[in-house]
Formats: structure tokens, C-alpha cells, sequence
């Protein structure tokens, strides 16, 4: 059986090297939470990070579904603000009030792979707009994309301390299809070099990946990290833009003010 980093398994599988949640960014560099304020990251009630997300409206938060399925909101914690996970003093802690998952949602290499966190009070940080269907021209092959995340910086390192970033260029859709029959080319795109080197991997699923100022997609699996011939695989945010907006532009109820 091929070993997939499907994140589903997220951190519960980090000792061994082979954590299936959650992609890092290898062969990346420092990132500020200044320039991408938008950028979060999940841990679990006892601090673990093991996921990324984005703030798309005050009082939301996108994420992968393979991060939030089979949790609930009080087993996870949004931290905003905070580049340095080490610094407790900056950005805050939030615990979601609700989460919703894609009601198709199976497994991450099936496709819907993405879920809201609806928080209780609004974040005082910009959120990051929705790559709308009309964004065609973000998903072709060549376009120069920014992957962002706390996770692992090599396939069995350590997760970063720091927000990390690197730049992917969007790839064929029949590279991708070729690196992973089950890839679904309407739900999903990939994103990387032939040669690897370059990646997400464990720890960045669900995090953001930028163009023009949209969030374009998020991080959901792939085989291994920074390998040859098997790239990153994305969630093709511009698709689900209509199932995404009426839950990123609903209010809700008993919002507290920050």
C-alpha cells in the first residue's frame, strides 16, 4: 500500500515520520505574520500544532477537512497572530464555536477536502479573499504560486518554529493526474518542481496557498514530501467557491465584539 500523506491521521502518526495531516514547507524561508496576517495555524487542547488555516472573514477560518473531521471545537484551538510559535505573548488563542465540514467529504485524495471554523468573537486580523471561479487564469500551468505553514521542513524533521513560505509553480493537470491516478482535476490541482526539493509537507495541511492576493488553495496530501516526480496536491479553492460562501459570509449568532 502506497504510502499517502492524506493528513487524515494528522499528528497522531509524527513519531513515526510518516504523519499523514497536514503538508510543511521544505526549501522555504522565513515568512512575517505582518505581511500575511491572514495566516493561522490549529493546535489541539493541549497546544500540539499539526495543522495550518486562513482567516477568510473575521469570524472564519478555512481549513482542510482531514484537519477538523472527528474533532470537535473544543479539542482545537486557532492561533492568529503569532509567527513564532514559541512566543506566547503574541497573536491569540481562539476556540471555534463551530465547525463545518464539506458534506461530501470522504478523504482528502477524494476531493471536498475543506472545512470552516466559525469563532466566537471576530480576529482582528485582514482576511484573505476566496479565489472565485472567474480566477481561471490563477490555475494554469506556470503560475507562481506561495504555499505557507509551521510544518515540517524535511520529510522526517521537525515542524518549523516559524511561518515558513515557498513559492510552487502551478503544474499540468495531467503531470498531476500521471504522479497520482486517483487525482480528481476539477476538485484538485498540483503544484511543485519535477525534481522535488521544494514542498509542503506534514504540518502545513490546511494552510494557505496565495496568488494575486487570493487564496487559491489548501494544502491537502500527497506522497512523501519534496519528492522527485510526486508533487504537492491542493484543494482548487475556485471550486468550491459557491459551497464555501454561505458559510464564510454568514454571521454568527451572539458574536462578541474583539
Amino acid at each position: 500500500m502506497r504510502r499517502l500523506l492524506v493528513l487524515v491521521l494528522c499528528a497522531l502518526m509524527a513519531s513515526t515520520g510518516t504523519a499523514a495531516a497536514g503538508e510543511q514547507v521544505i526549501g522555504g524561508e522565513r515568512a512575517s505574520i505582518e505581511a500575511n496576517p491572514w495566516a493561522v495555524y490549529l493546535t489541539d487542547d493541549h497546544g500540539l500544532q499539526f495543522c495550518g488555516g486562513t482567516v477568510v472573514a473575521p469570524t472564519k477560518v478555512l481549513t482542510a477537512a482531514h484537519c477538523a473531521a472527528g474533532r470537535s471545537p473544543g479539542e482545537l484551538r486557532v492561533i492568529a497572530g503569532r509567527e513564532d510559535k514559541q512566543d506566547r505573548n503574541a497573536g491569540m488563542s481562539v476556540t471555534p464555536a463551530d465547525i463545518w465540514i464539506h458534506k461530501q467529504y470522504v478523504a482528502a485524495d477524494e476531493g471536498e477536502d475543506v472545512a470552516v471554523l466559525t469563532l466566537r468573537k471576530p480576529l482582528p486580523y485582514t482576511p484573505l479573499p476566496l479565489a472565485e471561479l472567474s480566477d481561471r487564469a490563477l490555475y494554469q500551468p506556470g503560475t507562481q504560486l506561495r504555499a505557507l505553514g509551521w510544518g515540517r521542513t524535511s520529510e522526517n524533521g521537525k515542524t518549523s518554529r516559524y511561518l515558513m513560505q515557498a513559492t510552487l509553480p502551478v503544474l499540468p493537470d495531467a503531470y498531476c493526474a500521471d504522479a497520482y491516478p486517483q487525482f480528481v482535476k476539477a476538485d484538485m490541482f498540483c503544484a511543485g518542481y519535477e525534481g522535488g526539493k521544494i514542498d509542503t509537507c506534514q504540518g502545513d495541511s490546511g494552510g494557505p496557498i496565495v496568488a494575486e492576493g487570493k487564496l487559491v488553495g489548501v494544502t491537502s496530501w500527497g506522497e512523501g514530501c519534496a519528492r522527485r516526480g510526486k508533487p504537492g496536491v491542493y484543494v482548487r479553492i475556485a471550486r468550491y467557491a459557491k459551497d464555501l460562501h454561505p458559510v464564510v459570509d454568514a454571521s454568527p449568532p451572539g458574536v462578541v465584539d474583539p
